[in-house]
């Protein structure tokens, strides 16, 4: 089962992602966390990578098809892959059809977690984090058991992200609807777009998503 998730920061993708992973096996693959692995390889496909992005160019489509390609190749990927943040336009989608045709495997979904942009913006502005070890907190709807104290690791020190904010936010929000206008016609004429409420709760967003990859 290989698919595309997609939605906004903070639409829950991440939460997602690490669901799937746990119960069905699969294997989130980010454009961002394989640049910066093959960076920290040192490969040369990292070396030229580290110094396209130090120079703040554009990333080549045929050079982020060669480190995808890479990542495919390798043997977590065989239970399915949850594409997050590629592809952004049809040429890159058709890339990817190529590279998953080349491994005898196809994209089976296309799922969209679709928000309302004012609830985002509060769910948004109340995140924060265990600055020991990433257990994630909200003000309103998802506070530590003991007031100042991680539920993980028992840690007293928490952080906010500094571009957690409603302009941050809206900016984020039209900034997704640009990218994922050019690839959705390219996926809806072929049917593989679903789209579940990404504003309910997180349980109910798990069950809508497993009742796509279950038909």
């Amino acid at each position: 089962m290989n698919i595309i998730l997609l939605g906004p920061p903070g639409a829950g993708k991440g939460t997602q992602a690490a669901r799937l992973e746990r119960d069905r096996g699969m294997v989130q693959v980010s454009t961002g966390d394989m640049l910066r692995a093959a960076v920290a390889s040192g490969s040369e496909i990292g070396q030229l990578a580290d110094g396209i992005m130090k120079a703040g160019k554009l990333f080549p489509d045929e050079l982020m098809s060669q480190v995808l390609g890479e990542r495919l190749d390798q043997p977590d990927t065989a239970r399915g892959v949850i594409f997050d943040g590629y592809p952004r336009t049809q040429a890159q989608a058709e890339s990817l059809d190529a590279l998953l045709a080349a491994r005898g495997r196809t994209l089976d979904h296309v799922i969209e977690l679709v928000v309302d942009e004012d609830a985002l913006v509060a769910r948004v502005e109340g995140r924060f984090t265990c600055a020991n070890c990433g257990a994630g907190y909200h003000d309103t709807f998802q506070q530590p058991k003991v007031a100042g104290v991680c539920d993980v690791c028992g840690s007293t020190t928490f952080k906010r992200r500094p571009d957690d904010n409603a302009a941050t936010v809206r900016t984020r929000m039209a900034e997704y609807r640009a990218k994922t206008a050019p690839i959705l016609p390219y996926y809806e004429s072929r049917g593989l777009v679903q789209r579940v409420d990404g504003m309910a709760d997180i349980s109910d967003v798990t069950t809508a998503v497993a009742a796509i990859l279950d038909r």
